[in-house]
């Protein structure tokens, strides 16, 4: 351990120019994570998911959905069977998400996933099991349990929660909460300072 210390270290002549690399570096870091809004996609808010704008007609859709009441996009998107997993997936699905956004590769017409799709199918296990074992159902319901077995819901489903949106068009007049500017609000006064004196 000690030689490898030895040899991450810098010569003398190299500490300073190093040290203040490293702290530019941190700093760049950091400031993306603030930009990007690190810490809310720890959390289980809805409005996390249109930090990135294309998401808007999923979110919008979702507000008008009976799923508002008693789920967040978490609770179908996300698997639940441990919290280890639960940000694992969070990690790497948002990593890919950021990383698809930053590099413009988003699509116009969005679609989840495999991986995703089995989560999702998983929670809607999850949450409404007690319907699909319902001895009621079953005897009232022609095929219930042929209907309910080997298929995922939304064959059935298919507009819960998010309709028909595929697009940022599907939905272009939907009320979505608009993010806050990255802008820090010094730099906001300065320039709407020297936008005054300008005029």
């Amino acid at each position: 351990m000690r030689k490898l210390f030895k040899f991450l270290t810098p010569p003398p002549q190299w500490k300073l120019p190093v040290l203040v690399s490293l702290g530019i570096f941190v700093g760049l870091g950091f400031y993306v994570l603030y930009l990007s809004k690190a810490a809310s996609y720890l959390s289980d808010d809805p409005k996390t998911c249109v930090n990135c704008h294309v998401m808007a007609p999923q979110y919008a859709t979702y507000q008008h959905s009976s799923h508002r009441e008693v789920a967040t996009c978490n609770d179908c998107h996300v698997p639940h069977n441990n919290v280890f997993n639960k940000y694992f997936f969070k990690a790497k699905d948002g990593l890919r998400h950021a990383t698809m956004f930053a590099l413009r590769m988003e699509p116009e017409v969005i679609f989840i996933l495999e991986e995703g799709r089995e989560v999702v199918h998983n929670n809607c296990i999850r949450c409404h099991s007690q319907t699909l074992t319902d001895p009621k159902l079953a005897t009232q319901v022609p095929q219930h349990t042929h209907n309910t077995q080997g298929r995922v819901c939304w064959d059935c489903h298919r507009e819960v929660p998010h309709g028909r949106v595929n697009s940022l068009s599907s939905v272009p007049n939907a009320r979505v909460p608009v993010p806050s500017s990255p802008i820090p609000d010094w730099l906001q006064e300065y320039m709407e300072e020297s936008k005054l004196e300008n005029e």
